[in-house]
C-alpha cells in the first residue's frame, strides 16, 4: 500500500470513522506507534527547508508567471501558455536571462500545486454519513422549498432520505429515529457532512 494512501485511509478510520487506535493498527497492519505517527500531522510530514529556495534569475518574475497561469484559467485549453511560450514573454517583454529549464520547472511546481488531490477513502462496516440538504418539489401541483436529511452506509452503500418543510431540530431527531428503523439500528458512528459543523457522535 502507498505511503500516502495508507497515511489518508489511517486517519479517516480513526478520526472520521471512530475506529480505535489499536483497531486500526490491526486492520491496516502496522505497528500502534505508526498509527500515532500517522495521526500526529494533517498531512504526511516528510523534508522540511529551513529556508525557501533562493532562485536569483526568476524570482524578479514568479509574479508575472503567476499572472499568466491565473489569465490562462479562463481561456479554451488550445489557447493557453504553454512553459516554452511563457519563457519567450519573460525574455522578450521582461529581459528575463535565465534559462528555459528554471521556468518549466517553476511552471510544473505552479501546476501541481494548483491540483487537487484526492485520498481513497476507507469505510469499515457500521458507520454512517449524514447531511440535511434542500430542494424544490411539487407537491399537489405546487413548487415549494422541502428539507431533507439523507443518511448513507457507505460501506454497503445504503442510503435513507426523509424529507420536511423545514430544518429544524425535531425534523432532524424524527429523520434519524426514522433512518435507524429503515437500517436496523443504530451505526457505530454518524460523520455529519457539513461545512459549518463537522463533527463524529460515538
Amino acid at each position: 500500500m502507498k505511503r500516502v494512501e495508507l497515511y489518508g485511509r489511517v486517519r479517516h478510520a480513526v478520526l472520521n470513522g471512530g475506529m480505535s487506535r489499536g483497531e486500526a493498527a490491526r486492520l491496516f497492519g502496522v505497528n500502534r506507534r505508526t498509527v500515532d505517527k500517522l495521526l500526529k500531522f494533517s498531512i504526511p510530514p516528510g523534508y522540511r527547508r529551513d529556508h525557501p529556495v533562493k532562485r536569483p534569475k526568476l524570482d524578479p518574475y514568479v509574479g508575472i508567471i503567476d499572472a499568466i497561469l491565473e489569465a490562462d484559467k479562463t481561456v479554451p485549453k488550445k489557447q493557453k501558455h504553454t512553459s516554452k511560450r511563457i519563457f519567450e514573454r519573460l525574455r522578450d517583454e521582461y529581459g528575463f536571462e535565465g534559462g528555459i529549464t528554471i521556468v518549466s520547472d517553476y511552471i510544473y511546481a505552479a501546476k501541481q500545486r494548483q491540483r487537487e488531490m484526492f485520498i481513497p477513502l476507507f469505510h469499515p462496516p457500521g458507520h454512517a454519513q449524514a447531511d440535511f440538504g434542500e430542494a424544490l418539489a411539487v407537491i399537489s401541483g405546487i413548487e415549494r422549498k422541502i428539507h431533507f436529511l439523507v443518511m448513507e452506509m457507505p460501506h454497503s452503500d445504503a442510503c435513507f432520505l426523509k424529507a420536511y418543510p423545514a430544518e429544524t431540530t425535531e425534523a432532524f431527531c424524527d429523520a434519524h429515529v426514522a433512518a435507524f428503523d429503515f437500517f436496523g439500528g443504530v451505526p457505530v458512528s454518524i460523520l455529519y457532512d457539513s461545512e459549518t459543523d463537522k463533527q463524529s457522535i460515538q
